[in-house]
């Protein structure tokens, strides 16, 4: 399995040998307003993405979308992508992708099966109380091959720390666990993205598995940095657990 971030939470993942685009936001750097109600009012996204979009894109032969906000799935990717990809949602997404042109669209209520691969849904809270139920429907996914040996993803999606994050852990035993990070926030109200607590209860939870901890330093109102999460885990001793990848880095799991 080998897993690159392009930026943000959006990943290439190759997984039983097919590539997977998760989350595409693919707008030039600047194109798209700041988020509402943040403290730091740049445009997004705040970085390019690390390559040219036909390499970014290449190859690609079906899209996994966790949600619709605009950094998850932007107008840019509802453009770019070719209209008979595979397109693998949660259900409440599902009309509006197709209203986009897109003929492939597979919502997924719990499981299916693409390409060999087991694609299972899973719960996710983006944020708490008010907040949370306004950032509502959001999901995560777990990934594992069929017939190869490869590890179990579980990809979380835009969640805090929660029930339903600790229940997949528990059910799934994934070997690798994509987590976004970024405390992305509001002017009021909790962090809707994870915190460094909030990864570091993740390392916890799941000792022998790998961490990758994406959606940093991309988007205006997610306020941890790489740089300071590393420094946290540093601090409580679980940095050797967690990857944190640069933009357009791959890998190898």
């Amino acid at each position: 399995m080998r897993i690159r971030l392009l930026r943000h939470a959006t990943l290439v993942v190759e997984c039983d040998g097919k590539r997977i685009l998760v989350d595409p936001m693919l707008s030039d750097a600047g194109a798209m307003p700041p988020i509402e109600n943040s403290p730091d009012p740049r445009d997004n996204p705040l970085v390019p993405l690390p390559m040219p979009m036909g390499d970014a894109l290449r190859d690609v032969a079906a899209v996994l979308i966790t949600h619709l906000h605009r950094d998850h799935f932007d107008d840019a990717a509802a453009m770019t992508l070719r209209k008979h990809l595979p397109i693998l949602c949660q259900p409440e997404d599902a009309a509006r992708l197709r209203q986009h042109g897109f003929s492939d669209v597979r919502p997924i209520e719990t499981a299916i099966f693409w390409a060999n691969i087991e694609i299972t849904r899973t719960g996710a809270e983006h944020g708490t109380g008010e907040i949370g139920r306004a950032m509502a429907p959001v999901s995560g996914y777990v990934l594992r091959a069929i017939n190869r040996e490869e590890p179990t993803l579980y990809i979380a999606g835009d969640t805090i720390w929660c029930t339903a994050v600790s229940d997949a852990l528990t059910l799934h035993k994934p070997q690798v666990i994509v987590v976004n990070a970024g405390a992305a926030r509001f002017n009021e109200g909790d962090p809707i993205t994870m915190t460094g607590d909030d990864v570091v209860d993740v390392c916890q939870a799941a000792p022998d598995a790998k961490i990758i901890a994406v959606h940093m330093d991309a988007i205006n109102h997610c306020g941890l940095t790489r740089k300071g999460l590393r420094d946290h885990l540093k601090d409580i001793h679980v940095n050797d657990q967690v990857l944190i990848p640069a933009d357009g880095e791959e890998l190898a799991l």
